[in-house]
This record gives C-alpha cells, sequence and structure tokens, in this order.
C-alpha cells in the first residue's frame, strides 16, 4: 500500500534526484557563480549530460516503484537498478571531483555530488522495508 515506510524512503528519493538536484550546485567556480546541471558549462561536457539523463531516470524509477506496491517483486528489482544508477552517478561525480582539483577553474565541491550516497541509502531501506512486508505476506500464507 502507499501508506508503508518504502513508500517516504522512495519519495525522498524522488525529491532529492528530481527536484532537489536542480536547486544545488554540483560545483562552485573561482567569481563565486554556482554550477548546476542546467548550467552552460554543463552542456557541453558529455559526462554531466549523462549524469543529468542518469538522475532523471532515478526519479523515474522511484515513482514508478511507488506505484508498483502491489507488486513486491518488481519493485524489489526496480530499487536494485535505481541503486546501480546511483552508483554510477556516484562514481561520475567523484571522478569529476577528482578530475578537476585545487583552484584552476572550480574552487569547491558543492552538497549535489553527495545526493547519490543519500539515495542509496534511501534506496536500501526500502528495500528493507519490502523485504520485511513481503516476509510478512508469506507468513501470513503460511498460517492458511
Amino acid at each position: 500500500m502507499i501508506q508503508r515506510i518504502q513508500t517516504l524512503y522512495l519519495l525522498s528519493v524522488f525529491i532529492i534526484t528530481g527536484v532537489l538536484t536542480n536547486f544545488v550546485s554540483f560545483f562552485t567556480l573561482n567569481d563565486g557563480s554556482h554550477l548546476f546541471l542546467t548550467s552552460t558549462i554543463v552542456n557541453n561536457s558529455v559526462l554531466l549530460k549523462s549524469v543529468g539523463i542518469f538522475l532523471v531516470l532515478s526519479a523515474i524509477l522511484s515513482l514508478i516503484a511507488i506505484f508498483s506496491y502491489k507488486k513486491r517483486q518488481n519493485q524489489f528489482v526496480i530499487n536494485r537498478l535505481n541503486i546501480l544508477i546511483n552508483f554510477y552517478l556516484l562514481s561520475v561525480l567523484i571522478y569529476l571531483s577528482l578530475k578537476l582539483p585545487g583552484e584552476m577553474q572550480i574552487s569547491e565541491k558543492g552538497i549535489g555530488i553527495y545526493f547519490p550516497i543519500v539515495n542509496i541509502v534511501l534506496l536500501v531501506m526500502a528495500n528493507k522495508a519490502i523485504k520485511k512486508d513481503e516476509d510478512l505476506v508469506k507468513s501470513v500464507d503460511r498460517l492458511r
């Protein structure tokens, strides 16, 4: 059902990937301007374009998982796929932060780089809650 705890976890993943990434910077440049996924510098980089595409894909998958609450096994698989996507996002963002060190163009890393870590934790917690629900349903079926 929609009022389960895993729905809150998945909704928070959707809010982080679908909403907050548009308002939180990933990098801060030397002149003090913030680098968002919709910036013109980002549109020139193929890697950051893929980050944007995978963030949208992660948000869509979390919405699909929210509304597939009747099929817990499919919800579990969708969350695992979403975890893999967030691992890819994390690796690309770490690569970009290590590739651009120092004070050349980027002076500091923004909080947006840490969003995939939070998403992975929330998705693992959602999968544990889904597994708990599945075990509860199986135990009730055994009693019949």
